[in-house]
């Protein structure tokens, strides 16, 4: 019979893998699938099974199975194989669940000739994973391996798989580790199998051992360098995690805003708040990162930190303008006052108090210092006065009121 291709192809886990001879038997023994001799099938249900053969090679599949479900099988060993057949023909059609209940049939009546049970029992587990029954599958590959006594990296994987969605973490990593020690070349998904163990095991520093073995087998996988960053930072590693993060975004890697937002971020915390200020400022306006209130609030904190005032403060405009957030025209007022820009800062400083704050004297009080530096001395004392009112800011203003005062007689101006 020949083999049914599209199975395999039809199932998500098939990705290949070695395979290995395991020495389950003595050298004086035979392996179970070379005991296992071929039959033919009885007389009775012979002529069936040829003509439902034919049928589906023509490519009629439901022809083929009428004529297996009127065949007259007498003997275990002829129904067991023409519940082969059904199995196969109907997995073929994609009725998964009747194609698992005759390979059942025929893998339990554990007769057939030894390469048709060999593949009958893949088959079977290979469907049963399909299928999500992930508890049944498991012993049917262990009984696949233990008859071909043969280990295979891909089944392993399936094993693995089937484990991890029962949530058994550390069946995931035995079985895994199996298949890694196996495989001919590098294993991708076992790794992230293991990965995934170590994740739900809340064992992050395994975890990363397990990325920094994958991420330079797999080199150009952008996803596994973004991980390998995250979980630096799980485990506070934070030079580490810079480091990988400014690595992936030299290479083109970090493709995301909230990835450009964590790199930005530890660059900050860790001196560099210019650079982060360059970078987020290239991804706003290329639209990677949305320019908004929050994402303008941001940049402007990291010009701000890298003591960029002018570019801080017009940034803080900006992001004041799009809610007339008065809070944020305050940091703007605040930052143009630092920077000897008095003028400037009074209209930023009017705009909060007009948006509305919660402690209007922080406001007035910040106003009364630009008039203050302006030599508006009657201004200046305004304000103070209306500072000295709000309890927040009342002993700083009444401190600065009497040497307004002062300032106010030696240029004779009346307040």
């Amino acid at each position: 019979m020949r083999k049914v291709n599209t199975i395999a192809a039809a199932l998500m886990l098939c990705l290949g893998g070695s395979v290995a001879i395991v020495p389950a038997v003595s050298a004086a023994e035979k392996c179970p699938i070379e005991m296992r001799k071929s039959k033919a099938v009885g007389q009775s249900a012979a002529k069936k099974v040829q003509k439902s053969f034919k049928a589906y090679t023509e490519g009629n599949v439901d022809e083929a199975i009428t004529m297996l479900l009127e065949a007259n099988a007498k003997s275990d060993f002829d129904k067991a194989y023409i519940a082969r057949m059904l199995g196969n023909f109907y997995a073929e059609k994609g009725q998964m669940q009747t194609a698992v209940k005759y390979l059942k049939t025929a893998v339990e009546a554990d007769i057939l000739g030894g390469v048709d049970h060999a593949q009958t029992l893949k088959l079977y587990a290979d469907l049963l994973i399909q299928e999500k029954k992930f508890k049944e599958s498991i012993p049917a590959y262990y009984s696949w391996m233990e008859f071909t006594c043969k280990e295979e990296a891909n089944v392993y994987r399936r094993i693995s798989v089937a484990y991890s969605e029962l949530k058994q973490w550390d069946k995931v990593l035995e079985v895994a580790d199996k298949g890694l020690a196996i495989a001919d070349k590098p294993d991708k998904s076992l790794y992230q199998l293991k990965l995934t163990a170590y994740f739900n095991k809340k064992n992050y520093k395994q975890a990363v051992n397990v990325l920094e073995t994958m991420v330079p087998l797999f080199q150009e996988d952008k996803r596994l360098w973004v991980q390998l960053a995250q979980f630096y930072l799980m485990t506070e590693d934070f030079d580490k995690s810079l480091a990988t993060y400014d690595l992936a975004y030299k290479n083109g890697f970090l493709e995301s805003a909230s990835n450009i937002q964590r790199l930005t971020q530890l660059l900050a915390q860790k001196g560099s708040p210019y650079r982060a200020a360059q970078i987020y400022a290239k991804h706003i306006k290329s639209g990677l990162v949305k320019e908004d209130a929050k994402t303008l609030k941001i940049l402007a904190g990291f010009y701000h930190n890298s003591k960029e005032l002018k570019q801080a403060a017009a940034t803080y405009g900006k992001a004041a303008a799009i809610d007339n957030d008065g809070k944020l025209y305050l940091r703007q007022g605040r930052i143009l006052s630092l920077d000897g820009k008095s003028k400037p800062a009074i209209t930023a400083l009017k705009k909060a108090l007009d948006a509305g704050v919660k402690s209007p004297g922080e406001v007035q009080f910040e106003l009364a210092l630009a008039y203050l530096n302006l030599k508006q001395y009657k201004s200046a004392y305004k304000y103070a006065k209306l500072a000295a009112k709000d309890k927040k800011t009342s002993r700083a203003a009444k401190s600065y009121i009497s040497y307004i005062k002062e300032k106010a007689r030696v240029h004779n101006v009346t307040l």
